[in-house]
């Protein structure tokens, strides 16, 4: 699925933000690897992994590097798909926004 907003696009509008030092695209899921690559003294994550058995051991890693993981509330009302859906609908599927 193509993206609705290109990569680099997003990543200049985080970047622009003041207290942002440092964009960095994901290249895996594995955020203990992240953090070896970068250092990272803070982290950003949807609430919906809060407690999830998956992430409960990334998560005491991470602390244990002295990690401040934050969660931003997952919008259990707004469907990302649906809106994708309703865009390439309106837009076209070639078409990046």
């Amino acid at each position: 699925m193509s993206s609705i907003i290109e990569k680099t696009l997003g990543m200049d509008i985080i970047g622009s933000i003041k207290y942002v030092d440092r964009v960095v695209p994901q290249e895996t899921r594995d955020k203990i690897d992240a953090w070896k690559k970068y250092k990272f003294d803070i982290m950003f994550v949807g609430d919906d992994w809060y407690g999830n058995e998956l992430f409960i051991e990334t998560e005491n890693v991470l602390k244990s590097k002295q990690v401040n993981i934050i969660y931003f509330p997952y919008t259990k009302t707004t469907s990302s798909t649906l809106i994708n859906k309703y865009l390439k609908d309106i837009v076209g599927e070639s078409t990046h926004i």
